[in-house]
């Protein structure tokens, strides 16, 4: 049976708003928008239960202060949406003014937020109050300082539909559907793991352990969407956990990924993280040592203390209403070939251990990694995304005074991406060298110029195909959508531009788009969705024996 979500109902706004999406949708279409995706969609989909919106000025001072929100519900991170002056004023933005919020990789309108208030956050204060420090060796306090815009925006959303993903869909669930996944295979106890981090055989044995000592089923929940700079690319870890769910016991554990942006907060990140996985359904909650901690400050000490998110969560463990499982290292005893927790090693009794940093040492330099750290598929998985340095690319960024020699040096080295632009056939023909060097070292290359002229397609396929060696594979996909289509969705303007004549040679206007003679594959996103098209791409590679 799942747990209870914070605050007694999960707040779904996707069920909750789904009878009004037509009309959400048209409206949409009529308002202003700013883009927002990780934090709205935790919002829309109930993981930050009980928000049902971005954080008003009373709620976020609460949180600042006390780690409660105004109505004194434990929540411990603000949520808020910022903006800048110039948005402000451009977009009219005040109390009761509607705004459509888009997702800012394809303009999709996600939810309609209707503003409560703007707000000037005290940006010292949420440093220290929630980072622990005003310290810029800290992400989130960098974020802050460099990134974060001056306003805040308080208000309520109303949702049209969850972001679009192209990666690993199966494994995306929102805390609905996880919660009817636990009823389904009758789990009643759930043991939920974060991370930001590739997995081994220790972590592998801390989840089984704590799962067979609490007769419960284990949930890998790790991150997917902004972690520490630096991290694993969110890629390669999802193909790490892909090979090690296997070495579960059958029907044991499963794997669902969270599109959180981490806030690297420690001990109320800790707290945080146990609300999201309690609105996801799960019953105990394991919490690391120096959980979601960012390493060292401006000082080279720790920002937090090895312990101090455990502490934090057992203060609060009466309130969260979900059980608290810490985190125990474990270590490898080769005299009985298995891993055990370290305060269980009798003294004397030799163990073996291999450090993040000198497992990255041993993934640079190609170094063996032995089997009782990592199983051999992790491995695989890992070299494949970081190989040895004999396999891998590099930047030449050569610096120096004009006439110094630094372009003729360039030009040798065949860099020339960042010479002057010259016509539009000879950038197509830079595009085509580039993608035959990467595709021959095996890379899958995506381009998407406009390319609007027969010639320099027919030039950019033959200098692949008689370059690129195995990687000799060119496919052209006729992306068809009428012009009317694309300049209607030009929120922009830059069609609109080109008609009153401020832009020359634009594509479709006062310059001629040759449709290809011979597209390999042809699509319509007038006709078509998104995920269609990408699966019929799909299918295609996967005809030619490239998937």
């Amino acid at each position: 049976m799942a747990n209870t979500p914070h605050g007694g109902v999960l707040k779904d706004l996707i069920a909750r708003d789904a009878p009004l999406r037509s009309q959400l949708v048209a409206e949409a279409e009529t308002l202003r928008d700013l883009r927002q995706l990780c934090d709205l969609e935790l919002i829309i989909n109930g993981g930050f239960s009980p928000l049902e919106g971005f954080m008003d000025q009373q709620d976020y001072n609460s949180v600042v202060e006390t780690m409660r929100l105004a109505d004194r519900t434990l929540f411990p991170i603000p949520i808020t949406l910022d903006i800048s002056e110039v948005e402000r004023k451009e977009l009219e933005i005040s109390p009761g003014r509607r705004l459509t919020l888009r997702d800012p990789r394809d303009d999709q309108a996600l939810a309609i937020l209707t503003v409560k208030d703007v707000y000037r956050p005290d940006k010292a204060k949420e440093a220290e109050k929630v980072m622990g420090a005003d310290d810029i060796a800290h992400p989130s306090v960098a974020y802050l300082r460099n990134r974060a815009k001056d306003l805040y925006v308080g208000g309520s959303v109303q949702a049209i539909q969850l972001p679009t993903y192209h990666d690993y869909v199966s494994l995306r669930f929102t805390p609905s559907e996880l919660r009817t996944h636990f009823k389904k295979m009758a789990w009643r106890k759930v043991v939920a793991f974060q991370t930001r981090n590739p997995m081994h055989r220790a972590h592998r044995e801390l989840t089984v352990r704590a799962a067979r000592q609490r007769l419960a089923n284990v949930l890998i929940h790790p991150v997917v969407g902004m972690t520490k700079p630096g991290d694993v690319d969110h890629y390669t870890r999802v193909r790490v956990y892909q090979a090690l769910m296997p070495k579960y016991p059958n029907g044991m554990a499963h794997l669902a990924l969270l599109p959180l942006a981490m806030r690297m907060a420690g001990p109320r990140e800790a707290v945080w993280h146990a609300i999201i996985r309690k609105n996801y359904g799960a019953t105990h909650f394991i919490v690391g040592r120096d959980h979601a901690g960012p390493g060292k400050n401006s000082h080279g000490e720790d920002f937090y203390g090895p312990y101090d998110a455990q502490v934090l969560v057992t203060e609060f463990k009466d309130e969260l209403a979900i059980e608290m499982v810490p985190f125990q290292m474990m270590t490898y005893i080769p005299s009985l070939e298995e891993y055990q927790p370290v305060d269980e090693v009798p003294k004397g009794v030799a163990t073996l251990n291999i450090s993040g940093t000198e497992l990255r040492h041993r993934l640079k330099t190609g170094a063996a990694i032995p089997e009782w750290f990592s199983y051999g598929e992790v491995v695989k998985a890992l070299r494949e995304s970081y190989p040895a340095r004999t396999k891998q690319g590099f930047v030449l960024f050569l610096t120096g005074l004009y006439n110094s020699g630094k372009d003729s040096i360039a030009r040798a080295l065949q860099v020339t991406l960042n010479q002057q632009a010259e016509d539009r056939h000879k950038n197509i023909q830079r595009i085509a060298f580039v993608s035959a060097e990467l595709s021959r070292a095996g890379a899958a290359v995506i381009a998407a110029p406009i390319a609007p002229y027969e010639r320099s397609r027919a030039a950019a396929r033959e200098h692949i195909l008689s370059s690129a060696g195995p990687g000799g594979n060119f496919f052209l996909i006729h992306v068809a959508t009428p012009l009317e289509v694309a300049e209607k969705a030009d929120r922009k303007g830059v069609y609109a531009r080109a008609r009153r004549g401020e832009i020359k040679g634009f594509t479709g206007i006062d310059d001629v788009y040759e449709p290809p003679k011979a597209a390999d594959l042809t699509v319509d996103i007038s006709q078509q969705t998104i995920p269609e098209i990408v699966h019929s791409i799909v299918l295609l590679l996967e005809t030619n024996g490239l998937i």
